[in-house]
């Protein structure tokens, strides 16, 4: 039996990845671990997004740690203010010191003689391969390719003699002051580029080929901050975050209950803001329900008081072809651009890229099954962290940290060297991992595991219902399997993922 390099390898130093060291060292206290992130630096999605205005999609009361406050003013954060949240934690619980970065893995082999991973890891700055081994290999590091994001190919672009920018590899020192912007895309980081760049550029255009839902929210949550000036930090923290989250809940439950009127709803609001002579029907009005694809916030009505200025302007059209200045639409419009901003979306990826094998026979992910939200049929001793859709992502990692833990000193206890959801056969009705019709999404929906109707191979978008399975419901459910040193040294075919 193999003795591990380190017990437990965390991919990636973002939140999921910080969070779950912080959940191993307060819950498994005796457990080595080691953390491997890519890039030179702490904070994932905040330290690799730099584009003007970057923010969270999310309130920081439950986009933050369920162990630490969230303390600062505003709810609806900065990037910057994110990542140094993320830095302070790291540092308060120790965890820094056990970050490896500039440190990508790029293999991951499961062993059943020596029950462990044989991890290939490769420095990004030299190209270098080192071997390691780990009893336990937990990814959190997030669902997109950190190397490239999607850019589409646009019909005649090679006649435009302007700038291209994707926002996911913004140049510091871009200068757009008094410059014509056409920004194309309508989801999030599109939503957020249009108010933070017409500050200083000319002209802000967001060119989108169809709507999304947009709701504007208060950056600053009076209520967070009134409790905090009266309670302690953890308490406030506590109730704030239990209030977001059973909203959150609640309107997305409400919105799959009645489409149509959460439609009309939202839409009202847009109108609200936007005044009567706008035209909303084709601006904002989506050829979907509310939550087949994720909401747009926008904090303190941002995107809506450009568009009222004239700073900023929206155009749904479809692009003909790039011109020499700018971009011609199907309507015969043309568009002058001294920049346009690729805010075209990510390119996902399961398993953060790693080629991941199972006594040397390649996984297939398309081939998995979800078990939980947390790990995957017949592969032992491995968790993926994967937020929430409808909801902030973190309260997701946080369960999935904590069950993993709880996992982890299962197996103590019962002297297995691993464990493993077992399926025996693969089932004939599968659904997607994912319910949700966004392009990033459908583009690689054959890349990810498959999902079941019933539990435990169901995935649930639901806090509460995963809280309940994650936090409380025992682990030994009849279909996790453990693995002890007896076990493993008696001969066996080699394991195999279901098909």
């Amino acid at each position: 039996m193999t003795q591990p390099d380190t017990d437990v390898l965390i991919i990636g130093a973002g939140l999921s990845g910080i969070g779950a060291a912080v959940h191993l060292g307060k819950q498994c206290p005796g457990k080595t671990y080691r953390i491997f992130e890519q890039r030179s630096a702490i904070g994932g999605t905040w330290d690799l997004f730099r584009y003007p205005g970057i923010r969270s999609d999310s309130d920081m009361h439950t986009l933050g740690f369920n162990f630490k406050p969230w303390t600062e003013a505003k709810a609806i954060a900065d990037g910057p203010s994110i990542r140094n949240y993320v830095r302070e934690t790291a540092d308060e619980y120790d965890v820094t010191r056990h970050i490896q970065f500039d440190t990508k893995i790029v293999a991951a082999d499961w062993s059943s003689p020596d029950q462990v991973w044989h991890i290939t890891a490769e420095d990004t700055k030299t190209g270098l391969r080192s071997e390691l081994t780990t009893r336990f290999l937990f990814m959190c590091g997030g669902y997109y390719n950190y190397d490239e994001g999607y850019r589409p190919d646009f019909p005649g672009e090679e006649n435009y003699k302007g700038l291209f920018v994707h926002p996911q590899h913004w140049p510091e020192d871009l200068d757009y002051s008094g410059k014509k912007v056409v920004i194309i895309g309508s989801g999030a980081t599109a939503m957020t580029l249009v108010p933070a760049m017409a500050e200083k550029a000319g002209h802000v255009t967001m060119l989108q080929r169809s709507p999304t839902y947009v709701v504007s929210r208060p950056a600053v949550d009076k209520a967070a901050n009134f409790l905090r000036a009266i309670l302690p930090d953890s308490w406030a923290y506590a109730l704030i975050r239990w209030r977001n989250v059973a909203f959150q809940q609640y309107f997305f439950r409400k919105t799959r209950e009645n489409p149509q009127q959460a439609k009309e709803r939202l839409l009202k609001m847009v109108r609200e803001e936007l005044g009567p002579d706008y035209d909303v029907e084709k601006h904002f009005t989506p050829h979907y329900n509310p939550w087949e694809q994720r909401l747009c916030l926008v904090p303190d009505s941002d995107l809506f008081n450009v568009l009222k200025s004239g700073k900023a302007s929206v155009e749904t059209d479809h692009i003909e072809t790039f011109t020499e200045k700018g971009i011609r639409l199907k309507s015969g419009k043309e568009l002058e651009a001294d920049i346009v901003v690729t805010a075209t979306g990510l390119n996902l990826v399961f398993m953060n890229g790693v080629d991941v094998s199972l006594d040397g026979t390649k996984v297939d992910p398309g081939k998995l099954l979800n078990y939980k939200g947390v790990m995957l049929s017949n592969m032992p001793n491995l968790a993926v962290t994967f937020g929430y859709t409808n909801a902030s992502w973190t309260l997701k990692a946080d369960l999935t940290s904590e069950y993993v833990c709880r996992l982890i000193n299962l197996m103590d206890q019962k002297g297995a060297t691993s464990a493993m959801p077992y399926l025996p056969a693969f089932p004939n009705e599968t659904e997607p991992f994912v319910d949700f019709s966004s392009g990033y999404f459908q583009r690689v929906m054959d890349q990810f595991p498959r999902q079941h109707t019933e539990a435990p191979w169901k995935l649930h978008q639901s806090y509460f219902t995963d809280r309940k399975n994650l936090r409380e419901e025992p682990i030994e459910d009849g279909v996790m399997q453990f693995t002890t040193p007896a076990d493993a040294a008696a001969p066996k075919p080699a394991l195999q993922a279901a098909e």
